[in-house]
């Protein structure tokens, strides 16, 4: 039975066994299936049904690690995970996440973690100029962007409707729209739901040739809902959407509601993090000035262990007006100079997340990452140019970033296509040799292959097209 914590020198021991264990792990990846390779419920299944009356030795826990766990593992670290926007942690962040949880902090005010709350934002700062973003911008991290596109919007709302909705609630306010390109991330109508605005609030609006909104259409529909007497709140443009990385004309949607008390909020959580690569820059943060907030998650492309995601917010005031009610007992003396995290947000509680984020600046530095970032956007371009010379598949959208949208293309003319990539997709993924995930354009069912992984190299990519090639001839012939 333990009714104490583990001693310093045993610590020490064990860290070192841990420390050992993940060098180990990122040396044997490449061997490992980046998807895992069970059925629903088989862990479950092994796992006790009963919590643990007595405590048991850590090496036994070890070892249920390796027969239990790890078995069950999808690897996001491994080079040929290359599904969704892949997020992988580069070692600097792994280390600055364990110091995080050892020191346990709370950076809900400055005064319980002034470390926390002052170099999150010294490095959300570094951050911003590294994006080349003005200071007008107010840096914030939140886990998800799906968490930061939420408090976005519950600014666009304040703004629309100051101190309404917080004092007498969404049934108070007259009818709400927020549109988004018929591409944008599922997150916004969720935020739409949760703000109370409902899900018909959020109007898609459609997509040209390239899957960008079209700013005309935009227009239009925001005329449209101001004649029938329902207040345009918000636009969420897409800088690398989920599906293809399309970007929207952000400056000509900044450029509709200039005149108008419309918030614009850019989600540009996946491409906004190649932005500190200068020679990509422009395509990517045109029209960012005009923005209100911008979300960008490091943790998808700058290699921090997730989560990680920063919402620069060009009113503070407006996010804390939303947010900010503070109880006597986090009252403090500390007001001139001094950051409480928790006005900017839902959220009490805040981890030392700036810590890992310091680490992984310090030591790749913007070169370094900014060397990644372009191998990356060499290698799908390479794979992109592969597709396009192969009369067995066929490109489906332009390549913008580091995600190649493309299928196959049976050799029997009569074949459905959509079902042929279907099962292509089980096969690539049943392999246990690389992972891609998929999405559908225009019915189109389409494979999606991202490379953004810390690990990955020109060698891994290749080995994709060879897999692909050899599942596509088993399935042909």
């Amino acid at each position: 039975m333990h009714d104490r914590d583990i001693t310093p020198e045993k610590f020490r021991e064990l860290a070192d066994k841990f420390t050992r264990y993940i060098a180990e792990y990122f040396e044997n990846l490449p061997d490992k299936p980046p998807l895992a390779q069970i059925s629903p419920g088989e862990l479950k299944n092994r796992l006790p049904q009963s919590f643990p009356e007595k405590g048991e030795d850590l090496s036994n826990i070890f070892g249920d690690l390796d027969n239990l766990i790890m078995p069950a593992m999808t690897h996001w670290n491994h080079p040929r995970f290359m599904a969704y926007f892949n997020s992988t942690s580069a070692a600097p962040g792994i280390l600055g996440e364990y110091l995080a949880a050892a020191f346990n902090v709370n950076g809900m005010i400055w005064k319980t973690a002034p470390a926390s709350v002052e170099l999150e934002e010294t490095v959300l700062n570094w951050f911003r100029l590294m994006l080349g973003l003005s200071d007008k911008f107010f840096p914030i991290v939140y886990d998800t962007a799906s968490i930061s596109s939420m408090h976005a919007l519950a600014a666009a709302r304040e703004n629309a409707f100051p101190g309404k909705a917080r004092r007498e609630g969404m049934f108070s306010l007259p009818k709400a729209r927020i549109y988004i390109s018929e591409e944008a991330h599922s997150s916004i109508e969720k935020a739409a739901i949760t703000l109370g605005f409902g899900l018909d609030a959020a109007r898609k609006i459609p997509t040209d040739e390239n899957f960008a909104m079209i700013p005309e259409q935009l227009a239009e529909a925001i005329s449209e809902d101001e004649q029938n007497g329902i207040v345009p709140v918000a636009v969420v443009a897409t800088v690398g959407t989920t599906s293809t990385t399309a970007i929207d004309l952000v400056p000509q949607i900044g450029e509709i509601i200039k005149d108008k008390n419309i918030w614009l909020h850019v989600d540009a959580a996946y491409g906004g993090s190649a932005a500190i690569v200068e020679k990509l820059r422009s395509k990517i943060t045109a029209g960012w000035e005009n923005a209100d907030s911008i979300v960008v998650n490091p943790h998808k492309w700058l290699f921090i262990p997730i989560d990680f995601s920063v919402l620069f917010v060009k009113h503070p005031q407006t996010l804390k007006s939303a947010f900010a009610l503070t109880p006597e007992y986090l009252k403090t003396d500390e007001v001139n100079g001094a950051i409480n995290y928790m006005d900017y947000g839902l959220q009490l509680g805040r981890r030392f997340r700036a810590l890992k984020f310091w680490f992984t600046l310090r030591y790749f530095g913007r070169e370094g990452l900014e060397k990644i970032i372009l191998r990356h956007v060499d290698l799908a371009n390479d794979f992109a140019g592969f597709v396009m010379k192969d009369n067995r598949f066929e490109l489906l959208a332009p390549v913008n970033f580091s995600v190649v949208v493309f299928r196959a293309l049976p050799k029997n003319e009569n074949a459905d296509i959509n079902a042929f990539n279907e099962k292509l997709l089980e096969k690539i993924n049943k392999s246990g040799k690389l992972f891609l995930s998929h999405t559908k354009l225009k019915e189109k069912f389409a494979l999606r292959l991202a490379v953004s992984g810390v690990r990955t190299f020109a060698e891994d990519v290749e080995a994709a097209k060879n897999i692909i090639l050899e599942e596509y001839e088993k399935l042909t012939t």
